[in-house]
């Protein structure tokens, strides 16, 4: 049982004593902090603009349309990620302020959801990238309106995982956060098919059975395969921004009040046991 709880987060250990999500190797605590909060601003502004713009536009589909938005994954992505980077910015602010992040005073628990939340946002926005451009995409869009709502959802969505993959001193994300991505895409292929079910619609049109069982059954195990390597490709990425920034050019972090890695209990690093030292 005491392993199962160190698996999950949830062991008496320090959690993040680094403060790696709160931490980057490259800009200031400050500087990390006015990145996130912005890119958390642009995603609300896009989700709530296109609720309201939907929502008035018969055009667009009106107030029904605006509700069927909550069944996309696109959509679903990009509210996390916009409440990702809310509550990324707001740690990292009081940990520029105070020296001591607001998600170290959380349960563990919620520590661990917040860690199983940015395993999300790292693999998700290159999942909905990749199916959209490689499988929805038709055309090029005519007019400027759905010509930034799809490239704020289907191509800033990547960068804005691409920051976060980058510029923070973030470790690798668990291996228990794999089947917890799987799990959550055959949630949301419930849900899918809850909007069928209750609406008539197909929110993707490849999940409509009526194309062929065995296509449908591709590019169901299609998606979890993509997950599957996503979640690798992540793996090794952070791996090689950790090995380049620290071990080879020596870039440990820059931390509250300007203080290195070896300055202040808050900055001793504790390696938990089910990760690897790189």
């Amino acid at each position: 049982m005491s392993a199962l709880r160190r698996i999950f987060s949830l062991s008496p250990d320090l959690f993040d004593s680094s403060h790696r999500f709160e931490t980057s190797w490259l800009i200031t605590p400050w500087a990390l902090f006015f990145f996130r909060a912005f890119f958390s601003f642009y995603a609300f502004f896009v989700l709530i603009f296109n609720l309201i713009f939907t929502g008035v536009q018969p055009s667009y589909g009106g107030s029904e349309a605006a509700s069927l938005s909550f069944s996309y994954f696109t959509i679903l992505t990009y509210w996390g990620l916009a409440f990702y980077f809310l509550f990324a910015s707001l740690h990292t602010l009081s940990y520029a302020r105070h020296g001591t992040p607001l998600l170290a005073h959380f349960p563990r628990p919620l520590q661990a959801l917040h860690s199983l939340l940015y395993t999300t946002i790292i693999c998700y926005p290159f999942l909905v990238t990749i199916v959209y451009w490689a499988v929805l995409y038709s055309s090029w869009f005519p007019t400027p309106y759905p010509r930034w709502t799809n490239i704020s959802q289907h191509a800033l969505n990547s960068l804005f995982a691409l920051f976060e993959l980058i510029i923070p001193r973030t470790s690798r994300p668990p291996w228990i956060h794999l089947p917890f991505l799987i799990l959550i895409l055959a949630l949301y292929l419930a849900l899918a098919y809850l909007t069928h079910y209750t609406r008539g619609i197909y929110v993707y049109s490849f999940l409509d059975p009526g194309n062929g069982r065995g296509m449908l059954a591709g590019y169901v195990l299609g998606i979890a395969a993509g997950i599957v390597v996503i979640f690798l490709l992540v793996q090794g990425a952070v791996w090689v921004r950790k090995w380049g920034t620290e071990r080879k050019m020596g870039r440990e972090g820059r931390f509250h009040g300007g203080r290195s890695k070896g300055q202040g209990d808050a900055e001793l690093e504790a390696t938990r046991q089910w990760e690897d030292k790189a």
